[in-house]
């Protein structure tokens, strides 16, 4: 799994003009799912994201977590977070976990979210959507389960 997470004074995701999701201080995570993502990676990643330790304690240091600050996640779904454009220009997106996977995965990973004390706000799965957000810092961290070997 794939996330950028970044930290946010508030955002939205509407769907066809209308707003599905919204949140003021916290997180918005753009999650994309790869093929070979299972359970397991929805769970660590869900847990890493709760207690990144990315916003601002009192003495203007990241040391506090979105727990820490009462914070909510917006999750939007992004399978382009797999885009592979290093042959031609039109990126491939065959890394991408297929729809049905991809989505109990996304929901899987939300529910973790929920389990652990935190709010989710959520996009629409495989819907067109926009995005708005105020960025705070601005801080944006990638994270890819890919990068940290092999979970048990």
């Amino acid at each position: 799994m794939r996330a950028i997470v970044q930290r946010v004074a508030e955002a939205e995701v509407s769907v066809d003009g209308r707003v599905v999701g919204s949140i003021g201080a916290g997180l918005l995570v753009l999650l994309g799912v790869a093929g070979a993502d299972g359970p397991a990676e929805a769970g660590i990643l869900a847990a890493k994201i709760a207690k990144l330790r990315i916003f601002r304690d009192s003495g203007d240091r990241m040391n506090l977590s979105l727990r820490d600050i009462g914070g909510r996640i917006l999750a939007v779904s992004q399978f382009t977070l797999y885009a592979d454009a290093s042959r031609g220009n039109r990126p491939s997106f065959a890394a991408a976990a297929p729809p049905a996977w991809a989505e109990e995965l996304y929901d899987r990973f939300c529910g973790e979210l929920t389990s652990l004390g935190i709010v989710v706000e959520k996009g629409v799965f495989g819907a067109m959507m926009r995005v708005r957000l105020v960025n705070d810092g601005p801080v944006t961290i990638i994270l890819d389960t890919d990068a940290w070997g092999k979970k048990s």
